[in-house]
């Protein structure tokens, strides 16, 4: 039976859900109760950490819209210098560890490192909104589709090596080189949820339009999602605006299965 508590010399790569800390996982709770070193990301929110062991040592590793305060080798430092050290580390992700979280460069490095390590999931942002938006990701008449894609891309021919060490990859905001970040057409039965958009919301859909996809294609734009900042801009593809919507981190939700309750620009949790 798996220890309820973090375990010397184990590095966990943990979700910390979408922000709201009632969706963490109990397994998240018992780990960010109980681990020495935690490595939170940007996006893991306050009231998360709020929950940490008291005594641990907090050290924060975001990179937020591609301007890192720490490398990536430098995440794998840390966590070889603290595993190595016989203290429990709790690598700390936003939404779930594996979704859009360059967990394979950490798997990857400790793997190669002989560091004992453990992943536990954490509800992704998709699916955080779509409960706030009490709507359905897939439908049995509309969508038997469901695909999770980001606009952000790193820079061409930087990549991780095979022992997890990698050239630093600079994130690549949709709109600021000329790689398109969705070719193809979208199929009609399909819900397909962007995440990290970057702000040039009408060019992306317009990408789309040009794709095929019917301009008249629901479409939720929602920021901050499960925080009490958080901000949801209901629209079609034609009508969406960069200005309407809210600030980072935003989830874009595209797809005739998406019918949120309400139109309104602006809705706060927990409303209709």
């Amino acid at each position: 039976m798996v220890s309820s508590s973090a375990q010397p010399g184990l590095v966990y790569l943990v979700g910390a859900g979408p922000g709201d800390p009632g969706l963490l996982t109990l397994r998240a709770l018992h780990l960010l109760e109980s681990a020495e070193v935690i490595l939170p990301d940007d996006l893991v929110s306050d009231e998360v950490l709020a929950l940490a062991n008291p005594s641990a040592l907090i050290i924060p590793v975001g990179k937020r819209c591609g301007q890192p305060r720490i490398t990536q080798a430098g995440i794998h430092a840390l966590m070889l210098e603290h595993a190595s050290a016989g203290r429990s580390v709790l690598r700390l992700k936003s939404g779930d560890p594996l979704v859009f979280g360059r967990a394979g460069e950490e798997i990857a490095f400790l793997r190669q490192a002989n560091i004992p390590f453990e992943v536990v999931p954490g509800i992704t942002a998709a699916f955080a909104v779509a409960a706030t938006l009490k709507t359905p990701l897939t439908d049995r008449s509309s969508a038997s589709k469901l695909i999770f894609t980001t606009a952000h891309h790193a820079a061409p021919g930087v990549r991780a090596a095979d022992d997890g060490r990698e050239q630093e990859q600079k994130q690549i905001p949709f709109g600021n080189d000329k790689k398109k970040w969705w070719e193809g057409e979208l199929p009609p039965d399909a819900t397909l949820v962007v995440y990290m958009p970057g702000r040039n919301f009408r060019t992306l859909a317009d990408e789309l339009i040009a794709s095929g996809i019917d301009g008249t294609t629901p479409c939720v734009a929602v920021s901050k999602a499960s925080t009490p900042d958080e901000h949801i801009h209901a629209t079609t593809l034609a009508e969406l605006e960069d200005a309407s919507v809210g600030p980072a981190p935003v989830l874009l939700l595209i797809g005739h299965a998406i019918q949120p309750a309400a139109r309104s620009s602006v809705r706060q949790r927990g409303t209709a």
